[in-house]
């Protein structure tokens, strides 16, 4: 059986998926390759790949290295400047997922796919869906991250909450300037009871929804906040909610990101 190739075809084909490949992988390690930097890496992968197709290789083994060892190499180190080893090799694990996910985005979408022109359409397509899926996944990454336990000292009683530290709660304590945490309202009725009134002050506050309101703060003894290390606050304000801060439960203390 015998294939009629276009070299020409094959080349442009690969370098257009090099090129969105090396776009991606430039996003995902937040490197500083430019366009022009990633045009070479893409033409030089391009091109060898061409070199190995067309040469009279007799063995698929030999192929297989030429590919995904040397070519993928040489692209990557020509396109994006990486030069240190731990990141070369972050790069070539991230070439293969990305490479993965357009592979499966451009299978998807190949049943719609009924001329040449419209395919770099869709490889285009597919690297935008593949970039905001990226997004999403550091997203869900970071709000991971944002999550934390955190330990309210009051006298001799002490409270564990699921905390989340958000960079939207920028409240401050108009006289001391101090950073204003916000907890549950349930939380709060239970853990503090009927605590004398001579640590309670009134914060005013605007919101999204409502342009003035006035919260319950305390001034509490500490709190630790649990992270890679402990983090021990003195004194911290924190704020009683007007209504469920979390409708699924996932947090009971939104922090004041100032506390850091």
């Amino acid at each position: 059986m015998y294939y009629e190739l276009y070299v020409d075809v094959l080349f442009l084909v690969n370098f257009m998926m090099d090129y969105l490949l090396l776009l991606l992988l430039k996003k995902m390690l937040k490197c500083t390759a430019t366009h022009g930097r990633i045009c070479i890496g893409a033409a030089l992968g391009s091109l060898l790949t061409c070199v190995v197709v067309v040469l009279p290789i007799p063995y698929a083994a030999i192929k297989f290295i030429l590919f995904h060892m040397v070519v993928n190499t040489i692209m990557i180190r020509a396109g994006l400047k990486i030069k240190k080893a731990g990141m070369f090799l972050k790069a070539y694990f991230l070439l293969y997922i990305g490479s993965f996910l357009m592979g499966g985005v451009l299978q998807a979408l190949n049943p719609y796919v009924r001329t040449g022109s419209l395919f770099f359409a869709v490889a285009v397509g597919g690297y935008y869906i593949v970039s905001k899926l990226w997004d999403f996944i550091l997203h869900v990454q970071r709000m991971h991250q944002y999550h934390c336990k955190v330990d309210l000292y009051l006298g001799d009683r002490r409270c564990q909450v699921e905390g989340i530290i958000d960079t939207g709660n920028g409240l401050l304590d108009p006289v001391s300037h101090q950073p204003v945490s916000i907890l549950d309202k349930n939380v709060a009725r239970q853990f503090l009871g009927d605590e004398t009134m001579s640590k309670v002050r009134y914060i005013p506050y605007h919101s999204i929804g409502k342009k003035e309101g006035v919260l319950l703060a305390l001034k509490m003894d500490q709190m630790c906040i649990h992270g890679e290390t402990e983090c021990w606050i003195k004194e911290p304000l924190i704020g009683v909610s007007e209504e469920t801060i979390s409708a699924e439960g996932e947090y009971e203390l939104i922090l004041n990101p100032n506390l850091f």
